[in-house]
Protein backbone atom coordinates (compact mmCIF):
# COMPACT_ATOMS: atom_id res chain seq x y z
CA UNK A 1 0.00 0.00 0.00
CA UNK A 2 1.36 3.36 -0.99
CA UNK A 3 1.98 5.89 1.81
CA UNK A 4 -0.77 8.38 1.01
CA UNK A 5 -3.26 5.58 0.36
CA UNK A 6 -2.35 4.02 3.73
CA UNK A 7 -2.75 7.33 5.53
CA UNK A 8 -6.16 7.89 3.89
CA UNK A 9 -7.27 4.37 4.86
CA UNK A 10 -6.14 4.86 8.46
CA UNK A 11 -7.83 8.27 8.57
CA UNK A 12 -11.10 6.63 7.45
CA UNK A 13 -10.75 4.06 10.21
CA UNK A 14 -10.10 6.78 12.78
CA UNK A 15 -13.16 8.68 11.55
CA UNK A 16 -15.34 5.55 11.88
CA UNK A 17 -13.96 4.78 15.32
CA UNK A 18 -14.53 8.27 16.69
CA UNK A 19 -18.01 8.39 15.15
CA UNK A 20 -18.81 5.10 16.91
CA UNK A 21 -17.43 6.48 20.17
CA UNK A 22 -19.59 9.61 19.90
CA UNK A 23 -22.64 7.42 19.24
CA UNK A 24 -21.76 5.21 22.23
CA UNK A 25 -21.37 8.28 24.47
CA UNK A 26 -24.78 9.55 23.37
CA UNK A 27 -26.30 6.17 24.22
CA UNK A 28 -24.54 6.20 27.59
CA UNK A 29 -26.26 9.47 28.41
CA UNK A 30 -29.60 7.73 27.85
CA UNK A 31 -28.76 4.76 30.09
CA UNK A 32 -30.54 6.15 33.19
CA UNK A 33 -33.80 6.40 31.22
CA UNK A 34 -33.34 2.88 29.88
CA UNK A 35 -32.76 1.59 33.41
CA UNK A 36 -35.92 3.36 34.59
CA UNK A 37 -37.89 1.87 31.69
CA UNK A 38 -36.55 -1.58 32.61
CA UNK A 39 -37.55 -1.10 36.25
CA UNK A 40 -41.08 0.00 35.32
CA UNK A 41 -41.47 -2.92 32.88
CA UNK A 42 -40.22 -5.38 35.49
CA UNK A 43 -42.70 -4.00 38.04
CA UNK A 44 -45.49 -4.24 35.45
CA UNK A 45 -44.59 -7.85 34.64
CA UNK A 46 -44.91 -8.74 38.34
CA UNK A 47 -48.21 -6.90 38.77
CA UNK A 48 -51.84 -8.01 38.83
CA UNK A 49 -52.42 -5.55 35.97
CA UNK A 50 -50.06 -7.47 33.68
CA UNK A 51 -51.74 -10.77 34.58
CA UNK A 52 -55.16 -9.26 33.80
CA UNK A 53 -53.92 -7.68 30.57
CA UNK A 54 -52.33 -10.99 29.52
CA UNK A 55 -55.50 -12.96 30.35
CA UNK A 56 -57.64 -10.50 28.38
CA UNK A 57 -55.27 -10.85 25.43
CA UNK A 58 -55.42 -14.64 25.61
CA UNK A 59 -59.24 -14.41 25.73
CA UNK A 60 -59.27 -12.25 22.59
CA UNK A 61 -60.72 -9.25 24.40
CA UNK A 62 -58.13 -6.76 23.14
CA UNK A 63 -58.44 -5.08 19.74
CA UNK A 64 -56.30 -6.72 17.05
CA UNK A 65 -54.75 -3.35 16.16
CA UNK A 66 -53.36 -2.86 19.69
CA UNK A 67 -49.62 -3.46 19.87
CA UNK A 68 -49.07 -5.86 22.74
CA UNK A 69 -45.55 -7.20 22.62
CA UNK A 70 -45.38 -6.21 26.26
CA UNK A 71 -47.77 -9.06 27.02
CA UNK A 72 -45.17 -11.59 25.88
CA UNK A 73 -43.23 -12.80 28.92
CA UNK A 74 -40.36 -13.88 26.71
CA UNK A 75 -40.19 -10.47 25.05
CA UNK A 76 -40.01 -8.62 28.35
CA UNK A 77 -37.60 -11.11 29.94
CA UNK A 78 -35.28 -10.89 26.94
CA UNK A 79 -35.35 -7.08 26.90
CA UNK A 80 -34.73 -6.92 30.65
CA UNK A 81 -31.83 -9.36 30.41
CA UNK A 82 -30.22 -7.42 27.57
CA UNK A 83 -30.66 -4.18 29.53
CA UNK A 84 -29.10 -5.75 32.62
CA UNK A 85 -26.10 -6.92 30.58
CA UNK A 86 -25.66 -3.53 28.94
CA UNK A 87 -25.90 -1.70 32.26
CA UNK A 88 -23.37 -4.04 33.85
CA UNK A 89 -20.96 -3.60 30.95
CA UNK A 90 -21.20 0.19 31.07
CA UNK A 91 -20.84 0.27 34.84
CA UNK A 92 -17.81 -2.06 34.77
CA UNK A 93 -16.18 0.10 32.13
CA UNK A 94 -16.79 3.24 34.15
CA UNK A 95 -15.35 1.60 37.27
CA UNK A 96 -12.19 0.70 35.33
CA UNK A 97 -12.08 4.13 33.78
CA UNK A 98 -9.71 5.28 31.14
CA UNK A 99 -6.67 7.45 31.70
CA UNK A 100 -6.61 8.53 28.07
CA UNK A 101 -8.43 11.55 26.78
CA UNK A 102 -10.72 12.09 29.76
CA UNK A 103 -12.77 15.21 29.49
CA UNK A 104 -12.57 17.50 32.46
CA UNK A 105 -15.68 19.36 33.60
Amino acid sequence: MEQQERIRAMEERLDRLTAWQRAAAALRERLPQAEEDARVLSDYLDSPEWRRDHADDEAGLLPPTLRRGVLSEDGIFCALEVQRELSEAWNEREERGSSCCRKTP
